[in-house]
């Protein structure tokens, strides 16, 4: 079994000796540029585990793995254009330094470039890795649209955020993990339960992340604290907090809602209605019925336990970032 830290090697040198058309050059350097940005090369690394799981060949599955990280890439590039981000990895942006049109070209042909890694995978599973890919990349589209879709909407409902976010976020991590996996051998079955371990935890991440963003430590979180406040960003915290508070509580929220200008307060006051309701402990115990969803996934799956360490303890280390 290789560690997480060897596998993220392995993509991170393959990604390096990726060699692109010099021409048109507008096209191709864009694509360079974000794939060697960096990053943790958590979903392709996923997709490796899943495979070594199984026992795999890992050389095998490369191909996949750097298709899932040339897609993931692909839906930055395109999200930066939507959100009109400045910065990614604090680097400059691709639509910022290309330009907005030739930013959307080069994503569609990123698209294009996943499907060829795909297509070098071994025949005999190819039409399943193909099948898996599709379906989470229109996943991870579909929650895209909903989440400009809720921006707009005040009657969101919390079983339609979790769904948003198992589109937008989960899909992807339970479709790389049971990429590998069928790469690696496994069985529909099992392909299945390694697919439900990703999505639950992907869920379970995303729960944690709406946590964090007001109670986390922000030397250790890497965000702002309270950006999703500032933001009136739909999150399961502000979505529960609608769903509990009093009628005084909810105008206090729409009140604060329009701030804009005293933000440290606007922080407090909101962060003392989510103390005042109870609002972390539900949203940390929807998060812990996730995680616990994920490793019974995971547990279902027969193969040795030692052959499971790497993979638990990739789980155990995103779900404690805080500590």
């Amino acid at each position: 079994m290789h560690t997480t830290s060897e596998l993220q090697e392995i993509i991170e040198k393959a990604i390096s000796e990726i060699e692109y058309p010099a021409h048109p050059k507008n096209l191709y350097a864009p694509i360079a540029y974000i794939m060697n940005l960096g990053g943790k090369r958590l979903r392709p690394a996923l997709v490796l585990i899943a495979t070594d799981l199984f026992n795999g060949n890992i050389e095998e599955a490369l191909p996949a793995a750097l298709a899932i990280e040339t897609f993931h890439n692909f839906t930055l590039i395109h999200d930066d254009i939507m959100d009109n981000a400045p910065l990614r990895r604090g680097k400059i942006t691709v639509h910022e330094k290309w330009g907005t049109n030739n930013a959307i070209l080069s994503g569609d042909v990123m698209m294009v470039e996943s499907n060829k890694q795909l297509t070098k995978v071994k025949i005999e599973v190819l039409k399943a890795v193909l099948d898996t890919f599709n379906a989470t990349a229109q996943g991870v589209c579909e929650g895209q649209q909903l989440d400009m879709e809720f921006e707009l909407r005040h009657d969101v409902g919390i079983a339609e955020y979790i769904d948003m976010i198992r589109l937008k976020t989960a899909v992807l991590v339970g479709g790389a993990m049971k990429i590998g996996a069928i790469v690696g051998g496994a069985t529909n079955e099992e392909a299945q339960l390694i697919y439900d371990f990703g999505e639950k935890l992907g869920i379970a991440f995303q729960l944690q992340d709406d946590i964090l963003d007001v109670y986390g430590d922000p030397e250790k979180f890497g965000k702002q604290i309270g950006g999703d406040i500032i933001a009136n960003k739909k999150t399961y915290l502000l979505l529960k907090l609608q769903e509990l508070a009093g009628k005084d509580d909810l105008t206090a929220l729409a009140r604060h809602a329009l701030n804009t200008t005293t933000l440290t307060t606007k922080i407090d006051d909101i962060k003392a209605l989510y103390d005042r309701y109870q609002v972390k402990e539900l949203a940390t115990e929807q998060m812990r019925q996730y995680l616990d969803s994920a490793f019974q996934a995971l547990a279902n799956i027969k193969v040795p336990e030692a052959q499971k360490k790497v993979l638990i303890g990739l789980a155990n280390a995103l779900m404690h970032r805080e500590r």
